[in-house]
């Protein structure tokens, strides 16, 4: 179970920077970026990778494309061996977005099918699924204390027509955990087959596919430091066979995964590049880069928390992502939110995710190694000023 934890109550001093972190980085001196969860940015010795690799393409373009359905089976070995995951169960793919419409359609969804879903789902994610099937959204209150209450008002949700539940891992906005183990395991014990979204998880987890969903995606260009455009679907023995191939290729015979990851002449590069970044989180030792993160999201929390207005939402304490409910007045919707993230880059210079609520909505710090604690208190020094004259 995840305890609520407030920045009140957590203690939390400002942590010292990350040894050589900030040099990995090529971001720009004028912005903190405090929003790695977004897009996340590209380790220099990852993007070196990729360079290299698409040099290689441009040298002897025939070489290099058919050597890529070997490579890119090479790739997700390494991969695989970093998630705990099987290597022939899992595909490597572009995004979530993608993946999730790839699981949606491995389950032969019908119309008088029943999905369940929450209201911090990604937006694509639950559109894709409102296309399949019909759709219930629970309602999770932000301000639920834990993981145990989260999973109460899942299960709670459920009726006799539920027939597939499709939550998050880590919510992208209120960065909850959502599907975690117990939920996972209440959902298989009552028939209801589960597609979790894990876009904020490989990187950050130390176990992402602990939980054993029946179908699994989860993006490698947040925390886990590869190219955009980098991705892995996981997919139970009975369902890959179902997985339809995004790009019918000459790979299609080979079936999942080949079929799926092999999508005739593309840039493969990202993808090959993808197991650099595993590398390299590994070599500076994962479990130190995710504990100096998850202090240091604290100590922007406990800043932003003095701020009038400004609440915690309760968190897992392992995760480098949390979020704060704005004052009630403020990003009700879209339009306000991305209006008031944008005045947030331009007069203070911090990128931050701003997230729309209809009866208010929040505000999400992101912390990673390239971060440091004064741009934090550059950002609860500002803020105060933007907020007091709203």
């Amino acid at each position: 179970m995840t305890t609520r934890h407030t920045a009140d109550d957590s203690g939390t001093g400002a942590p010292g920077a990350f040894p050589g972190g900030a040099g990995l980085f090529r971001l720009g001196p004028d912005v903190a970026h405090l929003n790695h969860g977004s897009f996340g940015a590209v380790p220099l010795p990852v993007s070196e990778a990729r360079r290299t690799l698409i040099e290689e393409a441009d040298a002897d373009p025939d070489a290099f494309f058919l050597s890529v359905p070997e490579r890119l089976a090479a790739a997700r070995w390494r991969i695989a061996a970093h998630l705990d995951a099987d290597p022939e169960g899992i595909a490597l793919v572009h995004n979530a977005t993608e993946a999730a419409n790839l699981a949606l359609d491995a389950l032969g969804l019908g119309p008088e099918d029943e999905v369940l879903v929450t209201d911090h789902g990604y937006g694509t994610v639950t559109d894709a699924a409102a296309r399949r099937a019909r759709v219930t959204t629970v309602a999770l209150d932000p301000e639920l204390p834990d993981e145990e209450a989260v999973a109460e008002a899942v299960l709670g949700a459920l009726t006799p027509r539920t027939t597939v539940a499709v939550l998050d891992q880590i919510s992208s906005p209120t960065a909850r955990i959502v599907a975690g183990p117990g939920l996972v395991a209440a959902l298989r014990d009552r028939g209801v087959r589960t597609v979790v979204d894990g876009a904020h998880a490989p990187g950050m987890l130390a176990r992402p596919l602990a939980a054993a969903p029946d179908l699994w995606f989860g993006n490698l260009h947040k925390w886990a430091y590869a190219p955009a455009g980098s991705a892995v679907l996981a997919v139970a023995a009975p369902y890959r066979a179902r997985v339809p191939a995004p790009v019918p290729s000459w790979e299609h015979a080979h079936g999942f995964p080949r079929a799926v990851e092999n999508r005739a002449t593309a840039d493969y590069t990202g993808l090959l590049a993808a197991p650099e970044g595993l590398d390299l989180l590994a070599s500076l030792g994962a479990a130190t880069v995710r504990r100096h993160n998850a202090e240091l999201v604290a100590y922007g929390t406990e800043l932003l928390s003095a701020l009038p207005g400004l609440t915690p939402l309760p968190y897992g304490p392992e995760l480098a992502m949390r979020s704060l409910r704005l004052p009630r007045r403020l990003a009700r919707t879209y339009e306000e939110a991305a209006a008031l993230r944008e005045e947030i880059a331009a007069r203070l210079g911090c990128r931050v995710l701003v997230w729309p609520w209809p009866t208010g909505g929040g505000i999400r710090l992101s912390a990673q190694i390239y971060n440091r604690a004064e741009e934090y208190e550059r950002l609860a020094a500002g803020l105060k000023d933007l907020l007091d004259g709203r």
